[in-house]
């Protein structure tokens, strides 16, 4: 199923195709391929059955459903959904269904998108390569012995492998945009406070942000102009409208200046055959009338160490209402204290064992200043640098993996180098500002590269004029069978 969610939608809107019909066979592929790839914690499909049957009805009675009329739409399982069981692929939220239902996914089913399932994940999206989930790891679908990327690895496998023509993530430090590149979708982090976090089980307040998965990068302008826009309901809501992006779209990149970052671009780690990728998309963005240059933001080379102090200092605290008294797992004991360790022990996974010891310790008296007080300065200098950068350049572009999709088990006895499979993502984050990947060709190996396009906060105009420039420009590559 190669159709976009444009075709789909435009289809089910002229009455061409009927919803319940483009959702039996996302729901029958998914079936017949999900048992290889473990894309899926929740299947929804009596919730998406009657969600289409709703689209058809309107259709019939002369109603003109949304952008995303019948369109299906995969969920990362920390955005919550009532009644439907939302875990974060954590053992500590096994079976909990929440009372309420996101921001995003109001929007989506505003629109006539058809949620149609909850993607795995690591762990509270703690994690880089999707094997940190309590319920297994998520495969790649170019190739099943490796990863998909994470956090958000259940959504970037379930698009590209055609599960669903659109998904949405969560990218605290790149967990949208690594796996997107690593499956060879496209995947968008918007400028922090675009679009709601309400909703979104928290991991790192400051940092999270929810994005679009999609196999276009028109695609993904769609979701993204459904899913923005201010809500009241988020205090970290930008008051002003959902961005305008598919009509500019084809302005293309004549007379724009793109920067391409040093500090990413050769940081070590970086395959020969993904700077070669950036290179060609740089040659690219000149054919069509840009004036491309390399540049230093030279504070970016140290993202890594201060987004790991604030990000697990951010969770410490946000996970520490996982007490067995609220809500999901409770293991009893003799006192309140007890059951409580009992229950933290026996819900959470190693890696956010790790990560709430790692940030108690930077929070806590006498370290406070030396770890977490130093690292939200360096977040200052990598908010000046890009600034800086952005008020000669109208965008930069980047590698957004540093490697293709690494083996399963390769990465996690290590977790400096699962760490490092975010170096040129983070940046981003911890600026606030916008930044997506747009699939390039692959390597040798056959494996999908992602090139990484960067914007101001609230660039995501011109960004999406680049990005769509690099996709065309893009060598052709095969969906994965």
């Amino acid at each position: 199923m190669s159709d976009t969610a444009l075709e789909v939608a435009a289809a089910v809107r002229a009455g061409e195709r009927k919803a319940r019909e483009v959702v039996e066979e996302h729901l029958g592929a998914i079936e017949t391929g999900d048992g290889a790839l473990h894309a899926f914690n929740h299947v929804m499909a009596d919730e998406a059955l009657a969600a289409a049957d709703k689209v058809d009805a309107e259709v019939a009675s002369g109603d003109v459903p949304g952008t995303l009329a019948g369109v299906p739409v995969v969920l990362k399982d920390n955005l919550c959904t009532r009644g439907v069981p939302t875990t974060c692929s954590s053992r500590i939220l096994e079976g909990w269904r929440p009372p309420y239902t996101a921001t995003v996914v109001e929007r989506v089913v505003a629109a006539g998108g058809i949620p149609i399932g909850k993607t795995n994940l690591d762990e509270f999206a703690m994690g880089s390569s999707t094997e940190n989930s309590a319920f297994g790891a998520t495969r790649n679908p170019h190739d099943p012995a490796r990863v998909p990327g994470g956090s958000s690895g259940g959504s970037a496998a379930a698009v590209a492998v055609g599960f669903a023509p659109l998904g949405l993530g969560s990218d605290t430090g790149g967990s949208v945009r690594q796996p997107a590149s690593l499956c060879g979708v496209v995947g968008v982090k918007p400028t922090y406070g675009v679009v709601s976090r309400y909703g979104l089980i928290a991991f790192a307040s400051s940092l999270d942000q929810i994005g679009p998965f999609a196999r276009t990068v028109d695609d993904a302008a769609l979701l993204l102009e459904v899913i923005a826009g201010n809500d009241p309901m988020d205090s970290t809501s930008i008051a002003s409208p959902a961005p305008q992006l598919r009509g500019v779209l084809d302005d293309g990149v004549d007379g724009l200046r793109i920067g391409l970052v040093e500090e990413l671009t050769d940081a070590e780690g970086v395959q020969p055959e993904v700077a070669a990728a950036v290179d060609d998309a740089a040659r690219g963005l000149e054919k069509a009338g840009a004036t491309v240059e390399r540049i230093s933001v030279p504070s970016a080379s140290y993202g890594i160490s201060a987004y790991y102090l604030i990000a697990p200092a951010e969770a410490s605290s946000n996970l520490a209402r996982y007490d067995g008294v609220r809500y999901g797992l409770r293991v009893d004991g003799e006192d309140a204290a007890t059951m409580n360790a009992r229950t933290r022990d026996a819900g959470f996974g190693p890696e956010v064992k790790r990560r709430i010891m790692l940030g108690t310790y930077a929070l806590s008296a006498g370290y406070y200043d030396a770890y977490y007080g130093q690292a939200q300065r360096v977040r200052t200098l990598i908010i000046r640098d890009f600034n800086r950068a952005y008020d000669t350049f109208d965008a930069l572009i980047s590698p957004t993996s540093p490697t293709t999709a690494f083996e399963l088990g390769a990465k996690t006895a290590d977790p400096l180098a699962m760490y490092l499979s975010d170096v040129c993502t983070v940046p981003s984050n911890l600026a606030g500002h916008a930044a997506m990947s747009v699939p390039f060709g692959k390597a040798e190996d056959g494996l999908p590269i992602g090139v990484q396009v960067l914007a101001p906060a609230l660039g995501e105009p011109v960004m999406f004029r680049v990005a769509n420039v690099i996709e065309h420009a893009a060598p052709e590559t095969a969906v994965p069978a």
